[in-house]
């Protein structure tokens, strides 16, 4: 007779209990708009520039001879790094996922490890053992060792979910190993290989640090150099300018030949894994070309940093600041990731929960702010607190603010996961049972999100804890972070007094990696 009574409660109450595609609370409504109209200040503040400096000003400064250097330095590492990201990637993801190569599981960790050393702390390793390098071979070469896991781990865990049948029907209609690799496996791909690409390209527009210390120019160094000469003038403008129009071809660019196919199956599919594929006498080439790929991405710069603790000794771990550091990082990326979490999550909750045009439109707001580089978000915070609120510049808040632009995606996407596998008939069936709304939230949906939770902060983390150019050009004066002593040390050619900054780094890193190479893991099972 209860489940009886249960049961019929729970129909009643299911009329009155929000399902997905239904109408959102306005106050939900009202919450995300004004989350993605702020996080829009950034593209409010590219569109400003053009509007008030006007044509005629910029003009002369974007079309000059080194603007030009600049744009063909940024265009050849994005047209040849994205595609030699993507082939380590791809062929790492393979040969892990695919084929019997020895030690695979080992080999599975040691390509996603990179990601625990930040791309400024590998070229500060690769300067150390070659101090001529430099240049577009030495940006690629720097810039590929670093970022070439951010297409290997997508790539791998969609490797790992796709039915064997098809390939196995390929081989059975005569088809040869490369054929089925480039027929059936590599389409299937498409999607993981296409957002991977992205991501790179927009790192590799951003990233600052690893390219100022080998030398080599590009848009983000030169409005680096620019704002600390000129204080965001004209010409730090005109160059954001040309840059952030550059990140938005890439998302246009991405979104209209990544296509709408999907590779899902159909019933079960084929519930066991896939046949790995011999190797044979192509073995020891395998092992050896993994082995250099991660002697070069892991054994070069952690070899620089032992060579410069050992020079360094005792004196360079008693540094006063070290300890500062520590703690500010830690501070810094825990409100960040905090910030991050908060601010996505009404976001993800009304994509999932109500999805529709607008809470597309809501949540796409938020990518497209987050695609430009840090640089720009930085410049555009300094503008808007300088302009409106004044006591705002330099503070902890707006360092934390700027983190949550730059990095909302990793929450937002952890986020959307966790509440598409939390089953809404378990809250639905808390509030028939007389929970209030919010009761069933906290403790229903709230304990199975929690994981995602995890994953979104860490990865959030981890990204500001190693942000270099928003935090040298908003954090309040006399802020010490790992990133930023570090790059003081280096940058002066203290090596050995950086060297323990980077080791630090490197440890407070190291959960992130590990939390995203778990949760790929899981993923794989469920």
């Amino acid at each position: 007779m209860d489940n009886v009574t249960t049961s019929t409660a729970l129909r009643g109450q299911r009329r009155r209990i929000a399902s997905p595609g239904s109408r959102p609370s306005p106050l939900l409504l009202a919450l995300v708009c004004a989350i993605a109209l702020t996080v829009l200040v950034p593209v409010g503040f590219v569109v400003s520039v053009v509007a008030q400096v006007g044509w005629p000003t910029l003009a002369p400064l974007i079309f000059r001879p080194k603007v030009g250097e600049l744009l063909v330095n940024s265009v050849l590492l994005v047209a040849i790094g994205v595609p030699l990201c993507v082939s380590i990637g791809v062929g790492g993801a393979w040969l892990v996922e695919r084929t019997r190569l020895p030690a695979r599981r080992l080999w599975a960790v040691l390509l996603a490890a990179p990601l625990a050393v930040p791309a400024f702390v590998s070229s500060y390793g690769w300067v150390s053992a070659v101090p001529s390098i430099g240049g577009l071979g030495g940006g690629l070469l720097v810039a590929t060792l670093a970022y070439f896991p951010l297409v290997y781990l997508p790539a791998a865990a969609t490797i790992r979910r796709l039915d064997p049948a098809l390939e196995e029907t390929a081989r059975s209609l005569g088809h040869g190993t490369w054929k089925v690799f480039f027929t059936v496996v590599l389409p299937q791909l498409k999607l993981a290989i296409w957002g991977g690409g992205l991501v790179v390209a927009l790192h590799l527009l951003s990233e600052y640090g690893a390219f100022a210390l080998i030398r080599f120019d590009t848009f983000t160094t030169a409005i680096v150099v620019q704002y600390q000469s000129t204080f965001a003038g004209p010409a730090a403008s005109a160059l954001g300018v040309v840059l952030a129009m550059i990140c938005l071809v890439l998302l246009v660019l991405e979104a209209s030949t990544r296509g709408h196919a999907r590779y899902a199956k159909v019933g079960s599919g084929s519930g066991r894994p896939g046949e790995r594929v011999p190797l044979g006498a192509f073995a020891p080439l395998a092992v050896a070309a993994l082995g250099v790929l991660v002697a070069l991405s892991l054994g070069v710069p952690l070899a620089s940093l032992t060579r410069w603790l050992v020079a360094g000794g005792a004196a360079s771990w008693a540094q006063p600041e070290l300890g500062t550091a520590v703690l500010q990082t830690m501070f810094l990326a825990g409100g960040g990731a905090a910030a991050a979490i908060a601010v996505a999550l009404p976001v993800a909750w009304l994509a999932v929960r109500h999805p529709g045009r607008m809470a597309r439109a809501l949540e796409g707001a938020t990518y497209v702010s987050s695609s430009l580089p840090a640089i720009i978000v930085a410049l555009a915070l300094v503008t808007v607190t300088l302009r409106t609120v004044p006591a705002l510049y330099q503070t902890t808040w707006t360092v934390m603010f700027a983190y949550v632009v730059i990095f909302m995606p990793r929450a937002l996407v952890s986020l959307r996961s966790g509440l598409a596998q939390a089953p809404l008939a378990l809250e639905e069936a808390a509030r028939a049972l007389g929970r209030s709304p919010l009761a069933a939230r906290i403790h229903v949906t709230l304990p199975l999100i929690l994981p995602s939770i995890g994953a979104g902060a860490a990865l959030v983390g981890l990204g500001a804890a190693n942000e270099l150019t928003a935090t040298l050009l908003l954090a309040p004066n006399g802020t010490r972070t790992l990133a930023t002593q570090f790059w003081s040390a280096s940058s002066s050619v203290a090596y050995a007094n950086a060297a323990p900054y980077a080791v630090l780094l490197i440890l407070l890193a190291a959960p992130a990696v590990a939390i995203l190479f778990t949760q790929s893991r899981k993923r794989e099972r469920g």
